[in-house]
């Protein structure tokens, strides 16, 4: 097999490092009203509690209808000039909502926020400029940042609120917009090329097969479910950390240990999941710590100490399926799938996100607080029922052998079946147009040498090329 460099080339390299900053600055300036909405929209003309709800989520609404057709347009116009017109977008919606002095401008504003909704051409650029046997790192690169956003974002929020008040929350990811286009115009290297990625976009013909897929459909259900009671509760959260005593200039501060804690909590527990196979009885378990959680949240009294150890389950939770359900997702897609799978999921993510800020107000508005934390409490409650039925994930890889150009057309049809005889590969497609073939795989029974043979004998290189340098696990 021709031995493939895993080492990132330069341009790869700013790449990587401004696309995750793009991405992670987009997501710091929708999560940074997350925590501090509620509380101060008492200063905004016709605020309620289910306006409120609205405001919050319904930048997930504009995502999930957008992301598509953004995605689309930057196969056919361009990744950048997308990716900046979605930024321009966001930048108007920032200060919209950063002047506006009624709970409608808020949520026009945040509903013109969501409209640029570039995760799709940022992921796409990501992959035009990356090779395949370093683009899953490149990927994870990008799944940490939004992460790191999240949990700074919830931190940053209510700082910047209890100092300088809710409209510089905007303006400050106002202020975040205009870096991002600074970092895309000088920061990401030009696309050498604007290719379809079956690993990364989306295929209009693999659609009907991945929706109907049980598996998947309960991973999808998952991340809807999970962004679904995560937007609802933060119409309440601010208000229980008040009653609880807490001023709100320290709120911050307490989401600081909450998120520092949480993530020590769940680093332990993502080892578990994928070192020793026990992925669904993870999910399983998050599920219920999530629905204990908030139960306990509904029932709360004023205890500042029981607050921050309900907020604690709950986040290492939130972060244990944040983390592990892309991998369950990722081993349960067929090869060639994984990025139809990922349209899907992100949809299903963020009209989680738009439906919880709904229903959260609502109940506020109708109920009041603790029927917030027990509305969300009960589908949490179902969502477990649902997820017993799902089988275990197999333990699979995906590997992308990247096809010689000059290697003859019809020939690469014969290719799949080649692939398929490989002891421990699971799964093949491989693509003529994309000079690609995707490959599920088995480490604990891949025959590598058989691999390798067969790679040869057709002069490929193969992503998992500088993977064999390193001794498999």
């Amino acid at each position: 097999m021709r031995k493939v460099s895993g080492l990132l080339l330069s341009t790869e390299r700013r790449a990587i490092t401004g696309l995750a900053g793009l991405y992670a600055t987009r997501m710091l300036g929708l999560f940074m009203v997350l925590p501090v909405l509620a509380l101060y929209a008492d200063d905004l003309a016709g605020a309620t509690p289910l306006l409120v709800g609205l405001a919050l989520g319904i930048y997930g609404l504009t995502q999930a209808i957008l992301q598509i057709p953004f995605g689309v347009m930057s196969d056919r116009l361009g990744r950048k000039p997308v990716i900046a017109a979605g930024l321009v977008l966001f930048l108007l919606g920032s200060v919209v909502a950063a002047s506006a002095e009624s709970i409608a401008g808020v949520i026009v504003g945040r509903c013109l926020q969501g409209s640029g909704a570039v995760a799709a051409a940022i992921m796409a650029l990501l992959a035009d400029q990356t090779r395949e046997q370093v683009r899953t790192a490149a990927m994870a690169t990008i799944g940490l940042s939004i992460g790191v956003a999240f949990a700074v974002a919830m931190v940053l929020g209510p700082w910047l609120a209890a100092g300088l008040g809710l409209a510089a929350v905007f303006w400050f990811t106002a202020g975040l917009a205009v870096l991002g286009l600074a970092v895309l115009a000088w920061l990401v290297p030009p696309a050498p090329r604007r290719l379809r990625h079956r690993d990364v976009g989306i295929d209009r013909a693999q659609l009907g097969e991945i929706i109907t897929r049980a598996d998947l459909w309960r991973l999808d259900l998952s991340i809807f479910a999970l962004h679904l009671v995560l937007m609802a509760i933060f119409v309440a959260v601010p208000f229980r950390l008040v009653e609880a005593g807490i001023a709100v200039d320290r709120h911050g501060l307490t989401y600081l240990g909450v998120m520092a804690l949480a993530f020590v909590g769940m680093v332990p527990l993502v080892i578990v999941a994928e070192k020793r196979q026990r992925m669904k009885g993870m999910c399983l378990g998050a599920i219920a710590a999530i629905t204990l959680s908030l139960f306990g949240l509904g029932g709360l009294a004023g205890s500042s100490l029981a607050l921050f150890a309900w907020l604690l389950l709950f986040f290492i939770a939130f972060n244990l399926l944040e983390a592990t359900l892309p991998s369950m997702l990722s081993k349960l897609a067929p090869a060639g799938a994984k990025g139809t799978a990922m349209g899907i999921y992100s949809t299903s993510q963020f009209l989680g996100a738009f439906l919880g800020g709904v229903l959260g107000g609502f109940l506020a508005q109708q109920w009041g607080l603790a029927a917030v934390f027990l509305g969300a409490g009960l589908l949490a409650l179902a969502w477990g029922l649902v997820m017993l039925g799902m089988p275990a994930p197999p333990h699979l890889s995906s590997e992308v052998v990247a096809l010689d150009d000059d290697h003859p057309e019809d020939a690469l049809d014969t290719l799949m079946a080649s692939f398929a005889e490989v002891a421990g590969v699971e799964d093949v497609l491989v693509v003529p147009e994309e000079r690609l073939a995707y490959l599920k795989v088995d480490r604990r029974r891949l025959d590598e040498q058989a691999l390798a043979r067969l790679t040869r004998s057709h002069r490929t290189g193969s992503k998992s090329d500088a993977a064999e340098q390193q001794p498999r696990s």
